[in-house]
């Protein structure tokens, strides 16, 4: 009968635990309905960008080397970042655990043995007038049992709880993503930086032989007496100058290459990272989401669905907190004075039946926290659409920038070829004779000017294509 009884008891509160929890419910916000990312009066998306291509293996691949593929994956693999992430998302994992476990049944055991003393007067018993029994008796008491408990959870407090746990470790996953995301960006950006710095390194080391052939002209001109001793003086001043462009540049660039050791775990004297070039890393069309997908391929814009979610599900925690909270219990108790009786009948106690704990009077706290959680909803769902706004904004800020450097490295590269021709024909004529100095060193200067021009604009668009492909919500999982 008493086993039967609990097995009711069970269903019972298994039936009610199916009813519906109170709070409202989650529902995703509607995808944006925007056509397309650029402003009236903005140039359209030049051959850098593709909108709605197909998306295969992780981005970088499709970009850079393949240099540039080991570094990717040895920074996923080592970054302290990506570590503090997984650590964090494993502590969301465990919380929804620890929260699901609140919706099954708890049982307990427990055993002792101790040692009392009875004062029977306080009692209102005469010690003296009992035989064998003095005014202070001392006994053993022994005792095993077992306890169980189950929470009908009727109004969904617990379900919103799990519900909530579950949404905050979905974010947590997010934010990871979105910190690998950034982290795969972040060593692209540093391998840019440290090919154009190579290759402005390499233009400034081509003015330099310019210069130093210059000054060899100038030399022999003297010698032969046909130039000015403020020739040779001017050459080997413009030498010096351009000499002085070097050492700034290195420097940079290898601030460029500790960066990247950083970003793969290392330090700079435990790791060498490859020898970039800039002609290494394609310019082929960036795959961009469509307006309609990059709710769905930006990891912070679904971070940011995730906490909504989690905010909604404890406006229902809050919520429940105002009903009404029961749950069965029972227990069973055998106690006995001697350890050899403690299995008898005679010992044997239990207890069979429902608490309710139920709200009367809390000065407004619970009310007032319900009230906080659906303030948290509505903070939730501005920081959402912020979210989406600002993701939309950077993809529209890149596009135009990639459609404009797609314009300057035309445009550079055309200076480029005039100022060598340029160059050419000022040699020419000096060595014979048809001009003087100043021309010369002045075409060597649009030369130089124009090589790092064109490097820093080759740069400029390599940068910008791997923001436009992380702005996107690029792929990075193999």
């Amino acid at each position: 009968m008493r086993t039967s009884r609990l097995l009711c008891a069970l269903l019972l509160g298994s039936a009610l635990a199916g009813c519906t929890a109170v709070g409202p419910d989650f529902h995703a916000p509607a995808t944006p309905v925007t056509p397309g990312y650029a402003m009236a009066g903005d140039a359209a998306p030049g051959a850098g960008a593709a909108l709605g291509a197909p998306r295969g293996g992780p981005w970088w691949k499709a970009f850079g080397p393949p240099a540039l593929d080991q570094v990717e994956a040895q920074a996923l693999n080592d970054s302290p970042t990506l570590a503090e992430a997984d650590a964090a998302l494993g502590e969301a994992r465990a919380a929804l655990t620890a929260a699901r476990g609140g919706l099954l049944p708890s049982l307990s055991a427990n055993a002792g043995a101790q040692r009392e003393r009875i004062n029977l007067a306080s009692f209102g018993f005469n010690a003296a007038s009992l035989p064998g029994f003095s005014n202070n008796p001392e006994f053993s008491l022994y005792s095993v049992g077992a306890a169980v408990a189950f929470p009908l959870d009727i109004f969904g407090g617990q379900r919103r709880r799990v519900e909530g746990a579950a949404a905050r470790a979905e974010s947590t996953a997010r934010r990871g993503d979105a910190a690998a995301l950034a982290l795969t960006g972040q060593v692209a950006t540093a391998a840019v930086q440290a090919a154009g710095l190579k290759a402005e390194i390499q233009a400034v080391e081509t003015m330099i032989a310019d210069d130093r052939q210059t000054l060899e002209l100038t030399r022999k001109a003297e010698a032969a007496g046909g130039e000015a001793e403020g020739a040779r003086v001017s050459a080997t001043t413009q030498l010096a100058h351009d000499e002085a462009l070097l050492p700034p540049l290195r420097q940079m660039l290898a601030v460029a290459r500790h960066q990247l050791a950083l970003l793969v775990g290392k330090a700079p004297a435990d790791w060498t990272p490859p020898d970039f070039d800039l002609a290494d890393f394609r310019a082929g069309a960036a795959p961009v989401a469509l307006p309609s997908d990059l709710v769905h391929f930006r990891p912070d814009i679904q971070q940011a669905e995730a906490d909504l979610h989690a905010a909604t599900a404890d406006v229902g925690v809050a919520t429940a907190a105002l009903y009404p909270s029961i749950s069965l219990t029972a227990a069973l108790t055998q106690s006995s004075l001697t350890p050899d009786k403690i299995f008898a009948l005679p010992s044997t106690a239990y207890n069979l039946g429902p608490t309710v704990t139920a709200p009367i009077f809390d000065g407004g706290r619970l009310r007032a926290e319900r009230e906080s959680a659906r303030a948290a909803v509505r903070e939730s769902l501005a920081s959402y659409r912020q979210t989406v706004l600002v993701a939309f904004n950077q993809v529209a800020d890149r596009l135009q920038a990639l459609a404009n450097d797609d314009a300057a490295v035309l445009a550079e590269g055309r200076s480029e070829t005039a100022a060598l021709s340029n160059l050419k024909l000022a040699r020419a004529a000096y060595q014979a004779g048809g001009t003087g100095l100043l021309p010369l060193v002045d075409a060597e200067r649009q030369a130089g000017d124009a090589r790092r021009s064109k490097v820093a604009a080759q740069t400029r668009r390599a940068l910008d294509t791997v923001e436009l492909i992380i702005a996107s919500g690029a792929r990075w999982r193999g």
